[in-house]
């Protein structure tokens, strides 16, 4: 049966989604000079090999863009999802020693879902767990945000988050939660090992459900100037750190 599409948008997004052999692209809609500046770029690719294009004006991409009025670049790509693996199969076959997971819990804003994939990306996060009807996967948005980073990362889509967290400490896994109700500074732990970073929404936080799954809370030391950083701000101090600290040891 073939797989519905939808559109992403932007060109660090479609040039990533091109690049991936796993991601099946069916249309490319770009403007004449998006393409002669990629082609210029990418010298050594021949991106758009076996790939439908169809050259449209920027106002036309514009229309295709619709409502979400994210800026496309001069390019624009028709595709299908990835062919996913479920988080317990993915647990069952990896054998890294460091593993780090981030499990997101009614965060539901595209640009920062796809600025939390970026950073993931960027420090090495082996994957994000999120909850299935709360994902815009389909979203332009996050794509955009994330510049490429989801064709770099597993997401894997669970139906009930507590479930999965009790999964994952039967497999040896911490779950470190990011809380402002928590004391302990989060530079002090020692993240070798297998963790799950759990966040919570900016409105609401982490659940007190969900908290009790929780083998520890911490916090993000900032200064008094200000009350809180952004999630997708405080995402990327967390995995810089832990980065950091894996690479060091």
């Amino acid at each position: 049966m073939k797989k519905s599409t939808f559109l992403i948008v932007g060109k660090h997004a479609v040039l990533e989604a091109l690049k991936n052999p796993s991601r099946k692209i069916e249309r490319i809609f770009l403007t004449e000079d998006a393409q002669k500046k990629i082609n210029r770029e990418n010298q050594s690719l021949n991106l758009f090999k076996s790939v439908n294009v169809f050259y449209k004006s920027k106002r036309e991409l514009d229309n295709l863009c619709g409502r979400d009025e994210t800026a496309h670049q001069g390019l624009i790509a028709e595709i299908e999802q990835l062919e996913e693996i479920t988080l317990k199969e993915f647990v069952l076959v990896n054998k890294k020693k460091n593993l780090n997971f981030i499990a997101l819990e009614e965060v539901t804003d595209p640009r920062n879902i796809g600025s939390i994939i970026r950073s993931a990306v960027a420090f090495n996060i082996d994957g994000l767990i999120v909850k299935e009807r709360s994902f815009p996967s389909k979203s332009k948005l996050l794509f955009k945000s994330a510049s490429g980073g989801t064709e770099h990362i597993n997401i894997f889509k669970v139906s009930n988050l507590n479930n999965a967290l009790k999964y994952l400490k039967t497999k040896d896994f911490w779950i470190s939660a990011f809380d402002v109700s928590a004391e302990k500074d989060f530079t002090k732990n020692n993240w070798q090992g297998k963790n799950v970073l759990l966040f919570g929404s900016e409105g609401y936080g982490i659940k007190e459900k969900t908290l009790e799954n929780s083998d520890f809370k911490f916090k993000v030391n900032i200064n008094n100037n200000i009350e809180s950083l952004n999630i997708s701000n405080t995402v990327s101090v967390v995995c810089h750190h832990i980065f950091q600290s894996i690479k060091s040891n």
